[in-house]
């Protein structure tokens, strides 16, 4: 009986550890420019890496200026090459605080969703 006891318990363990991983969602690794950094002139482009492959109609990406007024060209894109980045093009930015703010679905299904500020600096 403490057999199948244990070997029931053992592959409950591993059914769990496998449905861990089938349940993984796309956070966000890292971020050009880089979360809470200050950089000296604006991107053109603001991309944003995360540790899982995107569904591209299911993502979005915006930045906007300290009025709220959005200052991304729209029509964020997965990187060619590069299926967990996405990229959207930048006006010219001057100097000032920005927040970026993001909601991507995993190919799994699972969305994940966060913001962070990055600041350009003056010349």
């Amino acid at each position: 009986m403490r057999r199948i006891i244990a070997a029931a318990m053992g592959a409950g363990m591993a059914m769990a550890a496998n449905g861990a991983a089938a349940r993984a969602h796309a956070f966000l690794n890292h971020a050009s420019p880089a979360v809470g950094s200050t950089v000296p002139a604006a991107p053109p482009v603001l991309s944003l890496s995360f540790t899982q492959e995107l569904e591209p109609a299911f993502s979005s990406l915006t930045v906007t200026d300290q009025s709220g007024r959005r200052v991304d060209v729209g029509n964020p894109q997965i990187a060619a090459g590069h299926p967990a980045d996405l990229q959207v093009r930048l006006n010219p930015l001057p100097p000032g605080t920005y927040l970026v703010s993001w909601h991507v679905v995993a190919v799994d299904t699972h969305p994940t969703e966060g913001n962070f500020t990055f600041q350009v600096a003056g010349r």
